[in-house]
């Protein structure tokens, strides 16, 4: 099993468990191991105590958008995620995807009555929620997640 997690990452530059970058195909068996690395970094953080839970859901579903969304499932495209880390600023991570993107303003809050069974807007609003810092870059082929 180790060997098929180290395979579907393509790339990955680690410094002293402070920044790292994985290039990962847009395949949905990709995000378990990007996960459990970013989650290995974060166990081993102080500040990260309590605060598995919110990290851990919002980087899955960031991923997930950007397989799903992002790269329509097509496992010949690449998604990026770097994660950058320290004391002072918490962790940040960046997911990059190669789509045209989205408007985060227009996605419908599925906590709306009318949207309550929209397969759609799950997602950001659990990042949105479980994160202290959310941006949208490139129209929203890039997010920036930040937790203090």
């Amino acid at each position: 099993m180790a060997k098929k997690s180290s395979s579907v990452i393509e790339k990955h530059e680690a410094l002293p468990s402070t920044h790292f970058e994985v290039l990962l195909a847009a395949d949905i068996t990709t995000i378990s191991p990007v996960v459990t690395w970013v989650m290995h970094l974060v166990s081993e953080m102080e500040y990260g105590a309590s605060k598995e839970f919110q990290i851990e859901l919002a980087l899955r579903e960031a991923l997930a958008n950007a397989v799903l969304h992002g790269c329509n499932a097509d496992p010949s495209k690449r998604i990026e995620c770097s994660v950058t880390s320290d004391e002072d600023r918490g962790i940040l991570i960046v997911v990059r995807d190669p789509g045209k993107g989205f408007d985060a303003t227009k996605v419908p809050s599925p906590t709306n009555e009318q949207n309550l069974f929209s397969e759609h807007g799950r997602g950001i609003f659990l990042i949105n929620t479980l994160m202290d810092e959310v941006q949208y870059e490139r129209n929203g082929a890039e997010i920036h997640m930040r937790k203090y």
